[in-house]
């Protein structure tokens, strides 16, 4: 596991989770995530995968700012190159 990368996937996940600018559903969905990924319990490509399929679902919702969307994607991204590491 890249713990660099990890780090980053959480602050990323905080700082979305605490932005005020994008829906609370997002919000909410960004802790859980956050939450979810830091479950040690399970293994660290199906803790990504989780939190890949909740972030999806809001970066699809249309109520989602343009900005919010963007900030979605990157974390999607960053989990994605964490699975693989």
């Amino acid at each position: 596991m890249d713990s660099k990368l990890y780090e980053e996937v959480l602050y990323l996940l905080d700082e979305l989770s605490q932005d005020t600018t994008v829906p609370k559903n997002v919000r909410k969905t960004a802790q859980d995530s956050k939450t979810r990924l830091q479950n040690e319990k399970e293994s660290l490509d199906i803790r990504c995968a989780t939190a890949v399929s909740m972030l999806d679902d809001m970066a699809n919702d249309p109520n989602v700012p343009s900005h919010g969307r963007a900030a979605l994607y990157t974390v999607i991204s960053r989990l994605e190159a964490l699975a693989k590491s």
